[in-house]
């Protein structure tokens, strides 16, 4: 995991229906990984998903990157490992050559991933609404029939204001 977060660095806050994940370094238990670009990189990403995976999202989630190398020189080695780490999301992406970066790092990534409030992401959860879907049918239904019923017995009254017009 990433170093312990320094007042005033948040790491990831919801802002409606985004979710922003502030830079992420390749540090692992308050240091940098050793291996150069990929290895941050790599440590970078899994960083990038545990911030996200802590508000229920997920890289697919991610509708921008912005990406930060000391060394352009490093972006085929960059490259390569975010686009693997990455799988088969593709969310649009920034990356910028900087002179230097926090702890001395090499590699960091930002994200905002669009998640709107209520939004189940899980695989198991979609399986086990589904399961529920079947039964859940019936019950709708008779809470209709009796919503029908009950309508015609609700009466609005006019306020007094009303009655006056």
């Amino acid at each position: 995991m990433a170093a312990p977060a320094q007042p005033p660095y948040t790491p990831v806050v919801r802002a409606g229906d985004w979710i922003i994940v502030s830079g992420q370094l390749g540090m692992k238990d308050g240091a940098l990984v050793k291996g150069g670009v990929p290895a941050q990189t790599e440590q970078a990403i899994v960083n990038l998903k545990a911030q996200l995976a802590s508000m229920g999202a997920t890289v697919n989630d991610i509708a921008k990157t912005l990406c930060f190398l000391t060394d352009m020189d490093t972006f085929g080695l960059f490259n390569e490992v975010y686009a693997r780490d990455f799988g088969k999301a593709r969310p649009a992406r920034s990356t910028i050559g900087v002179k230097e970066l926090p702890f001395g790092g090499a590699v960091e990534i930002e994200a905002w991933a669009y998640l709107p409030v209520g939004a189940k992401k899980s695989a198991p959860a979609k399986k086990k609404s589904a399961a529920k879907k079947a039964p859940a049918k019936k019950k709708p239904a008779a809470k209709k029939a009796t919503a029908k019923k009950s309508a015609p017995k609700k009466v609005a009254k006019k306020s007094p204001a009303r009655k006056k017009k």
